[in-house]
C-alpha cells in the first residue's frame, strides 16, 4: 500500500487496513512502510553556484594614514565575475551612508537578489520584511 500510495502515512493505511478487516498495529505498519529517498539538501556551494550572477558581497576594511587617521573603506563585489561593483571611502560609516552606498551602486532595477554581509552595526539592522 505504500508503494501504490506515496502520500499516505502509517495512520492513513492502518485506517484503510482496519476498513478492509485487517487489525495491525499502526507501529508496525509504520516499521515495514517502504521509505522514499529524500533529496539531499542543498549546500551553501551549491547555492552559491546556482545563485551566482545574483549575488553581491560588501564589506569594510580599514586603511591608515601616517598621520594616524583610519579610513573605512566600503566595497561591494559582483560574485559571478569576481568584481568590484563599488567603492567608497569615509572616516565615520553609519548605516545610513551604507544604504546610500547600496542605492548608488545598484540605481533603477539592478540591484542583486541577495547580499552578503557582516554582522557589524554599520550595514544596519537585520529586516524581517520582504
Amino acid at each position: 500500500m505504500s508503494l501504490e500510495n506515496r502520500l499516505w502515512g502509517a495512520p492513513r493505511i492502518h485506517g484503510e487496513l482496519l476498513k478492509l478487516g485487517y487489525d495491525i498495529c499502526e507501529t508496525t505498519i509504520a516499521k515495514y512502510m517502504v521509505r522514499q529517498p529524500r533529496p539531499a539538501p542543498q549546500t551553501w556551494r551549491t547555492f552559491i553556484q546556482n545563485h551566482m550572477t545574483e549575488i553581491a558581497a560588501i564589506d569594510f576594511f580599514t586603511v591608515h594614514t601616517a598621520a594616524f587617521r583610519t579610513f573605512y573603506v566600503f566595497v561591494i563585489l559582483s560574485l559571478d565575475r569576481r568584481r568590484i561593483v563599488h567603492f567608497n571611502v569615509t572616516t565615520n560609516p553609519t548605516a545610513e551612508w551604507t544604504s546610500l552606498q547600496l542605492v548608488q551602486a545598484f540605481p533603477f532595477d539592478s540591484a542583486p537578489r541577495y547580499l552578503i554581509r557582516d554582522r557589524d552595526g554599520s550595514t544596519g539592522t537585520r529586516s524581517s520584511t520582504r
